[in-house]
């Protein structure tokens, strides 16, 4: 039984404009792989049709969509080629969801694949992970390679996320640096491509409390972005520059203005909006900001080679609070910072909604491990990291295309489903039907002798050689320098 279906009318219909999609993607993939490409191609087939999650690098030769043997799909990781900057501007032609209607959010994150055995992988650093124990003190650095990731999201209740880049951090780059560079790239061909012209909203950008946005928001100031990003509850902020006193002996004009300590409410100034919001998961959300906003920055960190004086970077700080966490758990206050000041109570509304739907990147990265394999192979060479992770990608872009043509093979003890609510994993059970109404470039297999692997009586002259594991450097709003990235 196909879990895949076409509409009656091939050429009408979204079932065949969503059918059209996905054959043009899956030719230019093919196209993209410019070495080793009929491997390549057939072990993203095989991620995408093997049965259940992927535990193993080497049963996906065992697939039948893969047509070679298991040394075929170690060389082609290891000695192929994906050309990933074609890849990114086909990513970027492809639908881009929109939030709030007619609002391109995009939210970028940091995810580790953790390598902390690999003693002969190049490249690695140290990853902050969570969850790992109990308390803060329990949170561990272990090394790896951390990849960065924007994607755009969608509105409504689902996990999809459309990926748009990646980049992985190399060790002793400004992680800052990086993602300005990463971001001034993916709209630059958001533009190119037609998603944005003049007169649309702003693009915004929602980010964790590990990247600077002070410093993004003003390196991005000539480009249409909204950055929202989240603040530690122990920072210290402060107000708009006061008047300068006709008093002639008043001394030297004040650059910063009131102080706000986010952990002193007897403190804060009064508040510009307040909001009451009522949610299906969080109970009533309380929503306050003040504006025109900006932290203290000093000429260290990544302002340390600034000339002259240092800016003033305002914005409107937004503190959220909401009655219980999923589960009626008790929720803390979460504090942001949005680099639009004079934000009115609408816009203040739409950053924070815009915010919580940044955990859907979370949902991604763990559909790309759990189910996908992601961190699953044992690679030594991070460029065989770099082709994997854009396999990866390409294969997660094919079950978002295919997202409306799949029918619900649900378990007995699973929920039915509408087809706008599928997730990913349920879309993947039935592309192995799909796959055989879609384009399929890669050549059959030619067979060879003696065949693959080292031959009988021949030493391994293969000598690794051991790496140490390298730092970043990351920074916080503060310009505080950290050596270790953020996972």
């Amino acid at each position: 039984m196909s879990s895949m279906v076409l509409s009656p009318g091939v050429g009408q219909g979204p079932a065949a404009v969503e059918t059209g999609l996905l054959r043009q993607f899956r030719g230019v993939l093919y196209r993209c792989l410019t070495r080793r490409a009929d491997e390549l191609f057939e072990l993203t087939e095989a991620v995408l049709c093997a049965e259940g999650p992927v535990k193993t690098l080497v049963d996906l030769s065992l697939a039948p969509e893969f047509r070679r043997g298991h040394g075929a799909l170690y060389d082609g990781l290891n000695c192929g080629h994906v050309d990933a900057d074609r890849l990114r501007e086909q990513l970027v032609r492809l639908p881009v969801p929109h939030l709030f209607g007619t609002r391109i959010v995009l939210a970028v994150d940091v995810s580790p694949w953790l390598r902390p055995n690999a003693a002969t992988c190049a490249d690695r650093m140290f990853c902050h992970v969570y969850g790992r124990g109990r308390g803060r003190s329990a949170d561990q650095r272990i090394p790896g390679w951390p990849y960065q990731v924007v994607a755009a999201l969608e509105s409504g209740p689902t996990s999809w996320t459309a990926i748009l880049d990646a980049v992985r951090l190399d060790p002793g780059t400004d992680a800052t640096a990086v993602t300005a560079a990463q971001l001034r790239a993916v709209v630059g061909r958001l533009r190119e491509a037609g998603h944005w012209r003049a007169g649309d909203p702003a693009i915004m950008v929602v980010m964790d409390s590990g990247y600077d946005v002070a410093r993004l928001a003003f390196v991005l100031a000539d480009l249409p972005v909204h950055l929202v990003g989240r603040l530690r509850a122990d920072r210290v902020l402060f107000g708009p520059t006061p008047p300068r006193s006709t008093d002639p002996h008043g001394g030297r004009p004040r650059r910063h203005g009131t102080v706000m300590a986010l952990g002193e409410p007897h403190g804060w100034p009064a508040p510009t909006t307040r909001t009451t919001t009522a949610t299906a998961r969080y109970g009533q959300a309380e929503a306050i900001s003040f504006d025109r906003m900006h932290p203290r920055l000093t000429h260290r960190g990544s302002w340390a080679d600034h000339h002259g004086s240092l800016p003033i970077v305002e914005g409107t700080v937004i503190r959220l609070a909401v009655e219980h966490l999923p589960g009626q758990r008790e929720a803390k206050p979460l504090w942001l910072w949005s680099s639009v000041a004079g934000a009115d109570a609408e816009q203040v509304t739409r950053c924070w909604q815009a915010y919580l739907r940044r955990f859907d990147l979370e949902h991604t990265f763990r559909f790309w491990k759990q189910t996908l394999g992601w961190t699953t192979p044992k690679i030594r060479s991070a460029q065989a990291g770099d082709r994997w992770t854009w396999l990866v990608i390409a294969a997660h872009t094919q079950l978002r295309l295919a997202r409306h043509l799949a029918v619900d093979l649900r378990r007995p003890w699973e929920k039915p489903l509408p087809p706008e609510r599928l997730t990913p994993a349920r879309v993947r059970r039935g592309f192995r039907h799909l796959r055989a109404k879609t384009s399929q470039p890669a050549s059959a297999p030619k067979p060879s002798h003696p065949g693959p692997g080292r031959p009988p009586g021949m030493k391994n002259r293969c000598r690794a050689t051991r790496h140490d594991v390298g730092k970043t450097i990351t920074r916080d709003t503060a310009g505080t320098e950290h050596q270790q990235i953020k996972g």
